[in-house]
């Protein structure tokens, strides 16, 4: 599973995740890429499901690019606890996904495939999104 190998900080606020995607909305390695159209947490697991979903109906062929990280911290307090005593203990880790992300990315199959892999893969996703395709220019 995805997660940092070390941070600044053990925990962090909520935040909002509000705007577009200002970085990571072209795509960069593959030729299909599924692109999130509203804004959501993504954790370390939903990545990893969507991964294993994509790469399995590809067969191994062709190549797979994850760009997007879980660099969130997201904790969480035990069940039937009182309020107060501090803040819970990190409990998964999550990407904050902006609309216009490229989450994933494909090459080396034919379109038939890509399109339903990543059909896929998005099935494993909190977020709603759509599959993109590189323009030649």
């Amino acid at each position: 599973m995805l997660q940092p190998k070390r941070t600044k900080f053990r925990k962090q606020f909520k935040g909002k995740i509000s705007g577009e995607a200002k970085g990571g909305f072209l795509l960069n390695f593959g030729t299909y890429g599924l692109k999130a159209t509203q804004p959501e947490r993504v954790t370390a697991r939903q990545i990893e499901a969507a991964r294993r979903a994509i790469t399995r109906h590809m067969k191994r062929q062709g190549r797979v690019w994850i760009r997007i990280f879980p660099d969130v911290p997201v904790s969480s307090k035990p069940t039937e606890v009182r309020m107060g005593k501090g803040k819970g203990s990190v409990d998964y880790w999550a990407a904050k996904v902006k609309p216009g992300r490229v989450m994933f990315e494909i090459d080396g199959v034919s379109e038939v495939i890509a399109r339903e892999a990543l059909r896929l893969g998005s099935m494993k996703l909190p977020v709603q999104t759509r599959v993109v395709e590189r323009e030649d220019w």
